[in-house]
């Protein structure tokens, strides 16, 4: 029996490595339409590779699989993180756990990977055709299964030959990308980074983390988080939106009754040159500026009411006009792809072709940064090698 595998990336491999520890006797050949395979896992993590993670931050799937998140649920019940750890200790791969939760080769470089990947194709005879561009299943008429592992298609032009086997497509779009904010007064704290709340104004996207301040607006955790979950909503608004930050977790009303503690404490002191919230002294007076309108000499005895609502809403509902995205260099993930109704939930199978297979990114599933997308790649590459297998 002879297996097609279309797509030379991470699930593709994992896919046809563990279909041939489950069946020896299959022929598996990895069709890549590119002249490199496992471009993707080489330069994630910035070169290192962060191939899954502990999930014990995770108290619920949607937190970080913003699409898919149900089907992963039923999915890791065959094959989870704890598995992959196993899994790739097992092959020869030491992993580690860095404090974050997120999971990395303790090499620290991605071809630990890569090179454990290729080493097992090579000990089981997998073929590997590079330069092969698969466009339909006439392409692949000669295997008895096929298994499609493109990845993401931002143009949706990968997608095209299975729309028209009559699988429905969600329509691709990007995921995990910074904000572009043109506010110079915010650009100048560039290279700050602190803990914060983002939001969609008008919505329930929110995203909590480190944000990092850069020269073009904003980055880090909580901004890709927040990117992932309103890849949608932001594409839809053409990357023109609304963005609120609550820099602290207090209430109004604790903060209210802090402000005030200050001007009866510090009456003489200027707002800039003391704050009672722990926060970088730059922000502060960032903050300050903005809600008194560059009033940066106020004293706290000066403060009046409206000063202090000014500044309570300054704290915890910043907003910010989102002007466009900016990619994230570590990940490119796209968010669309076939849709699930398309496949049957336990062996990731079509539901219009027998045989015929989807695993990782080319689905409808994407996750959040932190180790999340190759999760998936590996589950439900994992899924579709125990489906063929237990279907001989």
């Amino acid at each position: 029996m002879k297996t097609a595998i279309v797509g030379g990336g991470a699930a593709g491999f994992f896919l046809a490595i563990n279909l041939k520890e489950m069946m020896p006797e299959m022929e598996v050949t990895i069709f890549e339409r590119s002249q490199r395979v496992l471009a993707k896992v080489e330069i994630s993590g910035g070169g290192r590779c962060n191939c899954t993670n502990t999930f014990e931050e995770v108290s619920d799937l949607s937190q970080v699989y913003p699409r898919g998140h149900r089907l992963l649920k039923r999915l890791f019940k065959g094959f989870n993180q704890q598995d992959a750890y196993a899994w790739f200790e097992r092959h020869g791969v030491p992993l580690v756990i860095q404090d974050d939760q997120c999971i990395f080769p303790e090499a620290q470089d991605s071809h630990a990977i890569i090179n454990c990947f290729l080493s097992l194709a090579h000990r089981y005879h997998i073929e590997i055709r590079k330069g092969c561009k698969v466009q339909s299943l006439d392409d692949v008429r000669d295997y008895d299964y096929v298994a499609v592992t493109t990845g993401g298609s931002p143009k949706g032009e990968g997608l095209r030959w299975l729309s028209a086997l009559g699988h429905e497509i969600e329509a691709p779009v990007p995921s995990l990308f910074t904000f572009e904010i043109h506010d110079k007064q915010l650009q100048a704290l560039m290279g700050l980074v602190t803990d914060v709340e983002a939001m969609i104004p008008g919505t329930k996207m929110r995203a909590s983390g480190p944000l990092l301040i850069t020269h073009w607006g904003l980055s880090g955790p909580a901004v890709l988080k927040l990117s992932s979950h309103a890849a949608r909503h932001l594409a839809e608004h053409d990357y023109q939106s609304s963005l609120a930050i609550r820099w602290l977790s207090l209430t109004d009303q604790e903060i209210t009754s802090l402000l005030y503690e200050q001007v009866a404490s510090q009456p003489k002191k200027l707002l800039t040159t003391y704050n009672p919230f722990g926060l970088q002294q730059r922000l502060w007076t960032y903050l300050v500026e903005k809600a008194l309108d560059t009033r940066s000499q106020v004293r706290w005895a000066e403060l009046n009411k409206k000063d202090v609502n000014r500044l309570v809403n300054i704290l915890l509902n910043d907003t910010y006009q989102i002007a466009g995205r900016a990619p994230f260099k570590d990940e490119f993930v796209t968010c669309g792809g076939i849709s699930l109704k398309a496949i049957n939930p336990s062996t990731l199978e079509s539901k219009h072709i027998p045989h015929l297979y989807f695993a990782g990114e080319v689905l409808d599933i994407d996750g959040i940064t932190g180790g999340f997308n190759f999760q998936a790649a590996w589950t439900t590459a994992y899924t579709i090698a125990q489906a063929i297998t237990a279907n001989r």
